[in-house]
């Protein structure tokens, strides 16, 4: 940019005439990431605390029918619901105030009605333990079995949601 065109725009930058956001494309919600996070323990189930709840019938046979995932009891320990942007990361806390479980989502392709590729990072007490980049179909949840907690598993649940979120 030439000197004489870099003054005026500074100048109106200062003035609030011109602003930096207005516009930007990459701010343009384009679905909605939801993270919840899921305790499975063949144990007790008390030991995911008090504050936990059971899960439907749905999302406890959902995931028996993966071996991986199947265990006698089942509780929803936290959920987090984001907006994706065009071109920015973003975070989801699902366990909020806690930091304790983080997951850091970016859009990599256009939202199709098919798939849409996501650059994951998931964060366990502050340590990335999971990056991919992965393919996601609106309403059909990635589930990542976690690691041990409490005497059973983390089950972690990544869903895409086309559109603006609903008031």
């Amino acid at each position: 940019m030439k000197r004489r065109h870099f003054l005026p725009l500074l100048l109106a930058l200062a003035a609030g005439r011109v602003s930096a956001a207005e516009g930007d494309p990459g701010k343009e919600v384009i679905g909605m990431v939801t993270l919840a996070v899921y305790f499975g323990t063949d144990g007790d189930p008390a030991a995911a605390g008090a504050r936990t709840v059971a899960v439907p019938k749905e999302v406890a046979e959902r995931f028996a029918k993966e071996e991986r995932l199947r265990f006698a009891h089942y509780r929803l320990l936290g959920r987090d619901v984001k907006p994706l942007y065009r071109s920015y990361e973003n975070w989801a806390q699902p366990l909020a105030p806690s930091d304790e479980v983080l997951l850091r989502f970016e859009a990599q392709s256009a939202l199709s009605k098919e798939v849409m590729l996501l650059d994951l990072e998931l964060w366990l007490s502050r340590k990335k333990i999971f990056k991919t980049d992965a393919p996601l179909s609106p309403d059909k949840p990635l589930l990542i079995r976690g690691p041990e907690w409490r005497g059973g598993r983390f089950i972690l649940s990544i869903e895409l949601a086309p559109g603006e979120p609903k008031a």
